[in-house]
């Protein structure tokens, strides 16, 4: 009989763990929703906390390449690397302000008239020679159209430009840099970031084990405190025990979102998108 009881017991024990495990794990969707008790309203998580992220989510190098494209610190690299590839062509542009173009056309009356006397002067006799006569001469300008170019070279284009290009292809290649760089940072934020991202999912689930075991012990002991086969004492350690199992597992679960919410944040994408379909 003893024997009996013991199997009876051992089977009444794990169907209750059972039965309180799909009732916290689960959701009506076979998905793990944390809600009001997580302390942010309305929000459920369409993972299966009994499932690997790694095999729930897409393979890392890809979730990389979307975080890469969503980026707003590498988005914003690129537009200064685009602004100082423009500088750059600009600078190499900068000597042709120096050459300068015209055209005009002129018509009409433009004759200009230059005369030039000569007044008489005094021979040794004492008598003046004749003045010479007035000397007209009329320079008539040419209408029609003008063009023409003007070019000025200052020293500083000579020996100076050369440097400011050198300056401009080192900024350009500088901006290249520092977005490999900001690409390099985000990767190493992805890979913590994931991997608390795991090793929280792992912990959760260690703690909803204790926390079913420890309930499923309470509802034993509310059980058999009313066959009066234990005391309060051993039913408020069983309670105790429970409470503080709960307790690990909110924290476990505040702690298992929080990574949740970080990742979504550098992805710059909801989790539900990067799920395996």
């Amino acid at each position: 009989m003893a024997a009996v009881y013991r199997f009876c017991f051992l089977i009444l024990v794990g169907c209750l763990v059972s039965s309180v495990a799909f009732a916290q794990n689960r959701g009506g969707r076979g998905l793990v929703s944390f809600g009001a008790s997580s302390g942010l309203a309305n929000d459920t998580l369409f993972l299966d906390p009994n499932q690997d992220i790694a095999v729930q989510l897409m393979p890392f190098d890809d979730m990389v390449k979307i975080a890469t494209a969503y980026s707003p610190s590498l988005r914003y690299q690129e537009a200064v690397a685009n602004s100082l590839d423009e500088a750059r062509s600009v600078t190499r542009s900068q000597i042709l302000q120096n050459i300068n173009g015209f055209a005009n056309y002129s018509g009409g009356n433009q004759s200009l008239n230059i005369t030039n006397f000569q007044t008489g002067t005094l021979t040794p006799g004492g008598t003046t020679s004749p003045a010479i006569q007035p000397d007209a001469r009329n320079n008539q300008l040419l209408n029609g159209y003008r063009v023409g170019v003007d070019v000025r070279v200052s020293l500083f284009d000579v020996f100076g430009r050369k440097h400011l290009i050198r300056q401009a292809d080192a900024n350009h290649k500088a901006a290249l840099v520092q977005k490999d760089i900001i690409a390099l940072q985000l990767r190493q934020q992805l890979i913590i970031i994931y991997q608390d991202m795991i090793t929280s999912q792992q912990i959760l689930k260690a703690r909803l084990l204790d926390e079913q075991a420890t309930l499923a012990a309470l509802r034993i002991a509310e059980s058999e405190i009313q066959k009066g086969k234990i005391t309060a004492r051993e039913l408020a350690g069983n309670t105790t025990a429970y409470v503080q199992a709960r307790s690990v597992v909110e924290e476990s679960k505040g702690a298992f979102l929080r990574n949740v919410h970080l990742f979504e944040s550098l992805m710059g994408v909801s989790i539900q998108q990067l799920k395996r379909y």
